[in-house]
């Protein structure tokens, strides 16, 4: 072969190159155009539902909350003075070791009805917030629903997490009632005379208050790792709209 023909193979071969390069970022702009405002939202809702629906049934098994150190619920701050002090109470390990078991369970036993609230919540977004979210942040779409659904979760969630500590789940307590007992028991050192001389305070923190804020921080916390599972993962995407809408990021 002469050169001027190896240099003319060379060019064409630069030139298809090309072109199939120019084919795929058509291909690319074409797939993305093609996904109107309708079918964006409705991938995005979808995937906000399929990933609370995931991760409310993770947190809502036995142990969801207890047996992961990532979501598990410590007793809340103002009842740090109590563990500092737990000597001072009899039995006072075994009560701390009861509350915190009882408000883990509480919080499993709640999160059985968070994916219908998550769901429902999610009823307004516009083809900026949703081109935003599906080219966002990995978490794009958690920060959203965190942003605009928290009060009202919070308003809907927490009759569902008082419901709950108020059942007897751990040996026929209520998380309630190992609560009421830990910090009324406190509250007999605190209010003492060498309690008042000592500084100690009086623990009266609102249990489903703290509870319901702590157990929606572990569903948002676990629906961010369902939201990257159906970025990351083509097996996470288990419906036909979420296959499409997500599927234009493999392409990019």
């Amino acid at each position: 072969m002469t050169r001027t023909r190896t240099a003319a193979l060379v060019v064409l071969l630069i030139m298809l190159s090309g072109c199939a390069e120019l084919l795929n970022t058509l291909k690319t702009i074409s797939a993305v155009k093609q996904l109107t405002e309708a079918d964006i939202v409705a991938g995005l809702r979808e995937a906000l539902s399929v990933g609370a629906r995931n991760a409310a049934g993770r947190l809502a098994s036995q142990d969801g909350y207890w047996g992961d150190p990532a979501v598990r619920i410590p007793l809340p701050d103002e009842a740090k003075v109590i563990v500092e002090n737990i000597g001072r109470i009899p039995g006072g390990q075994q009560l701390i070791d009861n509350v915190v078991l009882s408000i883990n369970r509480a919080a499993e036993d709640a999160a059985r009805e968070v994916a219908p609230i998550f769901v429902n919540s999610v009823t307004q977004m516009t083809i900026t917030d949703g081109y935003n979210i599906l080219h966002g942040a990995d978490n794009a779409a958690t920060v959203y629903l965190r942003n605009t659904t928290w009060n009202g979760l919070y308003d809907l969630y927490k009759p569902k997490i008082s419901a709950s500590t108020g059942k007897e789940i751990v040996a026929g307590v209520s998380a309630q009632d190992s609560w009421n007992t830990l910090t009324g028991k406190w509250n007999q050192v605190a209010n003492s005379v060498a309690g008042r001389l000592a500084g100690f305070k009086p623990v009266n923190t609102d249990l489903d208050d703290f509870l319901t804020r702590k157990a929606l921080e572990g569903v948002f916390l676990k629906l961010e790792g369902e939201e990257l599972k159906i970025r990351k993962e083509v097996s996470a995407r288990v419906t036909p709209i979420l296959r499409e809408v997500f599927g234009t990021l493999d392409q990019q």
